[in-house]
């Protein structure tokens, strides 16, 4: 028995350094896997942001080309309102999910914005729609709109921990009156 008295604290050594390992492990594994489930939220987040500017992107666009063939704006290839209407519903159809997905996935911060940007372009879609010709009118809107999406992008970037990006504001030609298609 003295020999195990003996032996005792160095087999408690071996007992302590494997329990401390073991724990060290473990640790280690939860702090990785926590790490890795919010890289993947990051990513899925990053690509619900992405699908939702995008979608609401074709409604900007779409909305530039009916405008330009009302006469407010310079949209090198303008349409006809009737010919916009199927790519209008289109844009809308696929926003409405994107737009879920936000919701669910995204800071109250972006879906904010996100909510300001969108009001904008249904404004500029409720403008074309009317068959307004007033340029000023316009510009104003497309201001509001560019603002929109650069506060949407700022608080996507801010959501994500990214370094501060270009806000996508460059001079553009003035529009030009433009005979509308019939």
């Amino acid at each position: 028995m003295s020999v195990f008295l003996q032996q005792l604290p160095a087999l408690m050594g071996v007992v302590i350094g494997a329990l401390g390992s073991y724990v060290a492990v473990v640790r280690g594994d939860r702090m990785r896997f926590r790490r890795e489930q919010t890289a993947r939220w990051e990513e899925r987040r990053l690509a619900v942001y992405a699908d939702y500017a995008q979608s609401v992107k074709k409604t900007v666009t779409v909305t530039y080309r009916v405008a330009a063939g009302l006469g407010n704006d310079p949209h090198p290839d303008p349409l006809t309102l009737e010919e916009a209407r199927p790519l209008l519903a289109e844009a809308t159809t696929g926003r409405d999910p994107s737009g879920e997905a936000l919701i669910m996935l995204g800071s109250r911060a972006v879906v904010d914005r996100a909510r300001a940007w969108v009001v904008t372009a249904m404004e500029m879609e409720r403008f074309v729609r009317e068959g307004h010709r007033d340029p000023e009118r316009w510009r104003a809107l497309l201001e509001r709109q560019r603002a929109g999406r650069e506060g949407y992008y700022a608080a996507v970037r801010d959501d994500l921990g990214l370094p501060p990006g270009h806000s996508a504001r460059w001079p553009l030609p003035e529009a030009e009156p433009v005979t509308p298609q019939r």
